[in-house]
């Protein structure tokens, strides 16, 4: 297949994409209609002017009518405001489709599972949902309208024209095609750069965020010129692209013009020749005129058109690959109350993406009501154990189970909802403390409901010395709080949720003395009635739990008591005596 035949191909591809996303968010098509409707009218209006003038032209010589006059006056017009209603309605119609588009990609996103989001930096969807969305806005809010009633004015004035006087119309037959064929190049190149841009935007959004997001460790670790060279380059990168955009940009006008040129010239001096000769009156070549003005026009704008769907190809591209990733299925399953059910992981394997195991053969028995600790050196996979739990990814062999029952196949937002999760840096929307603490719950809860997990949680105290109390600004990821009272408002989230289950990931592993002891505190108050599982190093969290998990090497070494495990097992023996240094 040679090079023209195969842009046709990936051309027809992406277009075929295009209108396969469009009608995804169910576009209000009333207004493509009525928009579409009052272009062909205020189209229709325009293309009597040139009639009516060619006729007021042909009778100066007889007195200017001035009834003539007020009814082109009157065409004028009536025919600019059909024309501005008609592209009103389709500027409303294009942005209607993209606010949905982009309803419809965040619905997507907030729904992947958590393994996309290992493979693929956050400012890459962030770019997907903000530019690339943003091209095709361009394309459907600003460049179809315009040639959609370009469109009809080019079919329009070409038909009259030929209806006047076929020799000269044929002149605008040859000219189209030639300017087309002369335009093909520069759009194959515009859509190649336009594709290379949104792909370089992605990649610097996802850099930025996540230089930003870590902006302390910027400042701690003096990385302020490595960032600046690693951002220079991306900006360099984006000129380099965008300088290349420019020349395309800039050669596509001229070309245009210089042919429309040619064909004005070409027709004035063809038609000069017929008036000189009696062929064709005055009248008629000013109309012609006329109609061949309403052409340049619409031209442009199909060009335009044409540039703005070659670049949002690639956009389009992007977003169809990111539609059609598998998300999580929340409207499956039965509903189950894990309350007073023994929680089990049989003979569990697991890897993240087919790698070297991370888990294998590991099983363990959480009885209701009572505290399970996990303990091993780093990386042994114990926090792969609560992900599998959240069932943020499926294992590869063995089974989960509550009571008798699978836990893949209960209800997944039923199951999460009965499950408190707190991490050793646990996540604070920016926002409110009241927001922080209902986030994601789905029900209504009064001042006095706050106040009291608060007190629960042993945070009270420092919530009623802020200003506003509840309705205090935590800042960006929690940053106005500290991490001991970072730790305390996810407890008292937790006691507000009313897990069934909870899952503590060293909760106070990285407090000061003074805030692990109220925080510990909140803890015992949280973990009473609960079925609990802890993921600790400190001896303190550890001795009292009712059964422990040692795990090395992503296998159960051997399980028991703190005293039993002591007795059995030389590698938790060794373990302990680490720690017992280390506190």
């Amino acid at each position: 297949m040679d090079k023209s035949k195969e842009f046709k191909n990936k051309s027809a591809f992406h277009f075929q994409d295009f209108i396969k996303l469009i009608k995804k968010t169910k576009p209000k098509y009333w207004q493509l209609w009525i928009g579409l409707i009052l272009g062909l009218l205020a189209t229709f209006t325009q293309l009597i002017i040139p009639k009516a003038a060619q006729s007021m032209v042909n009778n100066f010589s007889k007195g200017v009518s001035p009834t003539l006059i007020i009814g082109v006056i009157i065409l004028f017009i009536v025919s600019a405001l059909i024309n501005a209603f008609s592209g009103a309605l389709l500027g409303f119609f294009g942005e209607n489709v993209v606010a949905n588009l982009r309803k419809l990609l965040w619905l997507k996103i907030i729904r992947l599972p958590i393994k996309y989001f290992d493979n693929v930096k956050t400012g890459m969807m962030t770019s997907r949902l903000v530019n690339d969305s943003d091209q095709i806005k361009n394309l459907l809010a600003v460049s179809f309208p315009s040639s959609v009633t370009s469109i009809f004015q080019l079919i329009g004035a070409l038909v009259i024209m030929l209806f006047m006087d076929w020799k000269m119309t044929i002149i605008m037959f040859i000219a189209v095609p030639v300017v087309m064929l002369v335009m093909t190049p520069v759009m194959r190149k515009t859509r190649k750069v336009g594709h290379e841009r949104q792909g370089e935007l992605a990649n610097f959004s996802g850099k930025a965020e996540e230089t930003l997001s870590e902006i302390r460790l910027v400042k701690s670790s003096n990385a302020e010129d490595y960032e600046k060279q690693s951002g220079n380059k991306s900006v360099q990168k984006l000129y380099q692209i965008g300088l290349k955009e420019a020349i395309y940009d800039s050669i596509a006008s001229p070309l245009m013009g210089t042919v429309m040129m040619a064909l004005i010239v070409g027709v004035l001096a063809y038609g000069a020749h017929r008036v000189a000769i009696g062929s064709m009156t005055i009248g008629t070549m000013f109309a012609f005129l006329m109609y061949l003005f309403q052409i340049i026009g619409p031209v442009s704008s199909m060009a335009r058109f044409f540039t703005d769907l070659s670049k949002a190809s690639g956009s389009t591209q992007r977003i169809q690959e990111l539609m059609i990733e598998p998300i999580e299925d929340f409207q499956t399953g039965e509903k189950f109350n894990v309350d007073g059910q023994k929680l089990t992981m049989e003979n569990v394997d697991f890897a993240y993406n087919n790698d070297q195991p991370v888990l294998q053969d590991v099983s363990f028995t959480a009885n209701p009501n009572t505290t399970i600790a996990f303990v091993g050196p780093s990386g042994s996979g114990k926090s792969t154990i609560f992900s599998l739990l959240e069932r943020y990814y499926s294992i590869d062999n063995g089974a989960i189970r509550v009571g008798n029952t699978n836990i893949d196949s209960i209800n997944l937002k039923n199951w999460r909802s009965q499950i408190g999760f707190v991490s050793q840096d646990s996540a604070i929307m920016a926002g409110t403390i009241r927001h922080n603490l209902t986030y994601g719950l789905d029900r209504q809860f009064s001042d006095e409901q706050l106040w009291a997990v608060l007190k629960l949680a042993y945070a009270d105290g420092f919530v009623r010395e802020m200003d506003a109390g509840l309705d205090t600004q935590v800042g960006e990821r929690g940053i106005k709080v500290s991490g001991g009272q970072r730790q305390r408002l996810a407890i008292a989230r937790a006691f507000l949720r009313d897990p069934k289950i909870l899952m503590l990931d060293e909760a106070t592993a990285s407090l000061d003395s003074e805030s692990e002891a109220m925080v510990q505190k909140a803890l015992q108050q949280l973990m009473k009635g609960r079925t609990t599982l802890t993921i600790a190093h400190r001896l303190s969290t550890i001795v009292d739990s009712d059964d422990i998990y040692f795990i090395d090497h992503g296998k159960v070494a051997g399980h028991g008591t703190h005293q039993e495990l002591l007795d059995s097992l030389p590698i938790y023996r060794e373990y302990v005596k680490i720690q017992f240094k280390q506190s």
